[in-house]
């Protein structure tokens, strides 16, 4: 895929992402219908024709435009299959009917379910619940990524001439080494999923190929080998800075020869702190897009929300869900 360019030059990934979402029209549950940005939402995706707008429980009908879909879960059908699927999912935890019974309640766990049973593609929460519950409804619902044992985040961003992919930002507050080899493998899909490019991955640090020592530093390289093994096709390296990795000039001078630094899209953060600052730098001060957090990790996307955000930033959430989901 070749990213699509703006008159002015600058990559217009969302653009792009819109365009992939009306071709694969895939069927995006919303749970959170009480939050009149998220009924506000599932109209512009569903006339946009972005994909089918699915809407859990609405507590008004005539707000919804004629052609969103209302799904209710007292369904006799759906609420059994998804009883039946959690008990499956759960059975190593002892999971009982009476338990699955009750825990439908929760209507994001409710919502993962139909994605998990095929019901749904993807489902979008998040505007009034928080992260944490988001991503148990997840790995409840549909479990892990095969291959995978860590539920992650990364944020898109998107600068003039330049889609980037930073992560973790918003979930695992201090990885291990290990962990954090897993962000940066699950990170590089994540950006080839959504850009088509091929990711080119930077385990930032305070140092740059030794220029420091300190045993945060020991994490980030032990954290290198541990993903080089995982993938060992992936162009990735460090530990690097973030100028040696972003800015060709200062990687001829800090870390010549390396088919990462300076040309780097894929930005693994150490942990949490250097993560949300960062990318929240890059937003405010650089001027980029932010599309994020965006969850990764599942087996199927169940997306999360910022409780602050507008409608059309929901559209956007609900578009990124319904590529990653053509895409599995």
């Amino acid at each position: 895929m070749t990213l699509n360019y703006r008159d002015d030059g600058c990559v217009n990934v969302l653009e792009q992402l819109r365009q992939r979402a009306s071709r694969n029209r895939r069927r995006i549950i919303f749970p959170e219908s009480a939050d009149p940005r998220v009924i506000e939402a599932a109209n512009e995706f569903q006339s946009a024709k972005l994909g089918e707008a699915l809407v859990l429980n609405p507590p008004d009908e005539s707000a919804l435009a004629d052609d969103v879909q209302v799904v209710h879960s007292a369904d006799d059908d759906l609420r059994e299959q998804c009883i039946e699927q959690l008990i499956e999912n759960r059975k190593h935890k002892g999971m009982e009917r009476a338990r699955a019974l009750e825990s439908l309640n929760d209507p994001l766990l409710f919502a993962a379910l139909l994605v998990k049973t095929d019901f749904a593609d993807a489902s979008v929460a998040g505007s009034v619940a928080t992260t944490a519950s988001v991503i148990r409804a997840g790995i409840y619902g549909v479990g892990a990524m095969p291959g995978r044992r860590l539920v992650s985040s990364y944020f898109l961003m998107q600068l003039p001439q330049r889609a980037m992919t930073y992560a973790d930002c918003g979930v695992v507050p201090d990885p291990s080494a290990e962990e954090l080899a897993e962000i940066a493998v699950t990170s590089a899909e994540s950006h080839h999923c959504l850009t088509g490019e091929t990711p080119r991955v930077a385990m930032l640090s305070f140092s740059t190929r030794g220029s420091a020592q300190h045993p945060r530093v020991d994490k980030v390289t032990r954290a290198l080998a541990l993903a080089r093994e995982l993938e060992p096709d992936l162009l990735i390296d460090g530990e690097l800075q973030f100028d040696a990795a972003f800015d060709e000039s200062v990687a001829r001078r800090k870390a010549a020869g390396s088919e990462v630094a300076g040309c780097a899209n894929v930005f693994i953060f150490p942990d949490l702190d250097a993560g949300n600052i960062g990318y929240k730098i890059t937003e405010r001060v650089g001027g980029a897009i932010a599309l994020g957090p965006l969850i990764q990790g599942l087996a199927k996307p169940c997306m999360d929300l910022s409780r602050g955000c507008k409608a059309s930033d929901i559209v956007d959430v609900a578009v990124i869900a319904s590529v990653v989901s053509a895409a599995e």
